[in-house]
């Protein structure tokens, strides 16, 4: 069990009310299984730009530009997988708005659709680990709803609860000033898989998954930070939640030994919603300059990589990633709470 998981179960009220909650859901299960293979994706309402040539290495162990739906990590409370029916799922949209609304499935997929690639990452994500991966998601804007419902002056939060009632805040401004936040239906051409958030989610490209990456959602409540703190807020995370620069080696692996030569140092880095303008490699305290493949949008992931003239012994392999602000991540290393992990990621390889 990964450590929201343990979170939620351990801050619980108490063992009998998780077990009652735990079996109620799971005898429902039985009763009810939703299945995606009924729905069907609606065109975009305009094409998606072609992905830039060059955009994939195709170094082998490299991640996968598009990581695949069966592959995408999930981090979530859910200890059993909502089961919504598009049929039944309701959007509220209520609070410091002038007027509230409700949409059905069938309203928001009539709504124009939008492709768009976003990498998203989870805040519990250690330096080099695996709590990140790049879809094309298909939604509508989300924006284009609050506007709609008008939202008043000094709402700058918006409260997404689940079908659980779970609770996750994310500042009004970023899913307001033009990045496509989506009311996603859709992952990387299929419906969007039960345990992702099937019938709908939320995707806020350059925030962390805590505060932006609603699944199963039903719920969207304008309100302040002053009046609400929101669930992993009150567990001592950051009420803001932009994703840092940073950059992982994915090959070769930590504990490789390697023949001596040519070798391919490859991974990715990420800055999303300011994009990837450099990588470096370091080689035993030397840094030099990675090439990098073509940059898709500024919301995803960007592969790179070095060829290392690599000699007999023992060797030591950093990675540092600046974004188009000119932002370098910092060499510091902290732990993830309470706003992300930093660091440079490092790896000791044998060459002989």
């Amino acid at each position: 069990m990964d450590r929201r998981k343990f979170l939620a179960a351990s801050t619980t009220v108490g063992a009998t009310a998780v077990a009652a909650g735990i079996g109620g859901q799971m005898l429902s299960n039985k009763r009810f299984s939703v299945s995606t293979s009924s729905e069907k994706l609606a065109a975009p309402a305009a094409k998606p730009k072609p992905l830039p040539r060059n955009t994939s290495l195709n170094i082998p162990g490299l991640s996968p530009f598009y990581t695949p739906n069966a592959d995408f990590y999930r981090v979530d409370t859910a200890l059993v997988v909502p089961q919504v029916s598009p049929a039944t799922w309701k959007l509220r949209i209520h609070g410091m708005v002038d007027n509230p609304m409700t949409v059905t499935f069938g309203e928001l997929t009539r709504r124009p659709m939008v492709e768009h690639d976003v990498t998203l990452t989870c805040v519990s994500e250690s330096v080099g680990g695996g709590y990140i991966g790049n879809a094309r998601w298909e939604g509508a804007l989300l924006a284009d709803l609050l506007r709609e419902a008008r939202i008043q002056p000094g709402a700058d939060q918006i409260v997404m609860r689940d079908v659980n009632g779970m609770n996750l805040g994310v500042a009004t401004e970023p899913v307001m000033d033009g990045r496509a936040s989506l009311l996603a239906v859709g992952m990387n051409g299929q419906p969007l898989p039960v345990e992702h958030g099937f019938p709908v989610r939320v995707v806020v490209p350059g925030l962390y998954g805590y505060a932006s990456a609603c699944k199963w959602v039903v719920d969207m409540e304008l309100t302040t930070f002053g009046a609400f703190d929101a669930y992993w807020v009150q567990r001592g995370w950051s009420q803001q939640a932009p994703i840092k620069t940073e950059s992982r080696i994915d090959v070769p692996k930590a504990g490789s030994s390697l023949a001596a030569g040519k070798v391919a140092v490859a991974g990715v880095a990420w800055a999303q919603h300011r994009g990837i303008e450099a990588v470096e490699v370091s080689i035993d305290g030397t840094w030099y300059p990675a090439t990098l493949a073509a940059q898709d949008t500024i919301d995803t992931w960007r592969q790179w990589y070095y060829i290392w003239d690599a000699a007999a012994g023992q060797h030591t392999l950093k990675v540092r990633a600046t974004d188009k602000t000119g932002r370098t991540q910092t060499a510091a290393v902290h732990r993830p709470e309470p706003n992300g992990a930093t660091g440079y990621h490092t790896i000791g390889v044998t060459v002989t």
